[in-house]
């Protein structure tokens, strides 16, 4: 698998909820907030933005967990996996932990955020960094930049 090799399947620990990409990645990214330290039980937690209609539940019924606000982190109900997050107002994208992609081997975060929460010896190789989140109109050109990374040849 890579990341422009398509479509994509993975799955929580236990096996009883798969999900499928079948769109490209939007963004990856690193969380460094002290709220994805206590959810991953990590120093941040890892994301893939898949856009909403490129992805599907295709086993099982994900449980809604973590703070049970307006953004909604889903769950397997058995093994307790988190395995994805939509985000409050912003229906357009998926937020998969990477980590749950059956190969999650071409991963690399692109950004990653909440820095200023970070544990000081966690680092990433992300292009960008933030103390917190972009600003909203930041937002176009990282994924502009991002699919002209994504689609160059590694090598």
């Amino acid at each position: 698998m890579s990341a422009g090799n398509l479509p994509w399947e993975g799955g929580c620990r236990c096996g009883q909820v798969r999900v499928k990409v079948t769109a490209p990645p939007l963004l990856t990214m690193a969380c460094h907030c002290t709220g994805c330290q206590r959810m991953t039980a990590s120093a941040f937690s890892l994301s893939v933005a898949i856009p909403s209609e490129g992805f599907a539940v295709t086993r099982g019924e994900p449980v809604i967990g973590g703070l049970h606000g307006a953004t909604r982190h889903y769950f397997c109900p058995h093994c307790m996996s988190w395995m994805f997050t939509r985000p409050e107002g912003m229906d357009w994208f998926v937020n998969l932990r990477a980590t749950m992609l059956d190969d999650a081997s071409w991963f690399t975060p692109f950004i990653e955020t909440w820095t200023s929460e970070g544990l000081p010896w966690a680092a990433t190789p992300a292009v960008h960094s933030y103390a917190a989140l972009p600003a909203l109109e930041d937002y176009d050109g990282l994924l502009r930049e991002y699919a002209e990374q994504a689609l160059k040849p590694k090598g």
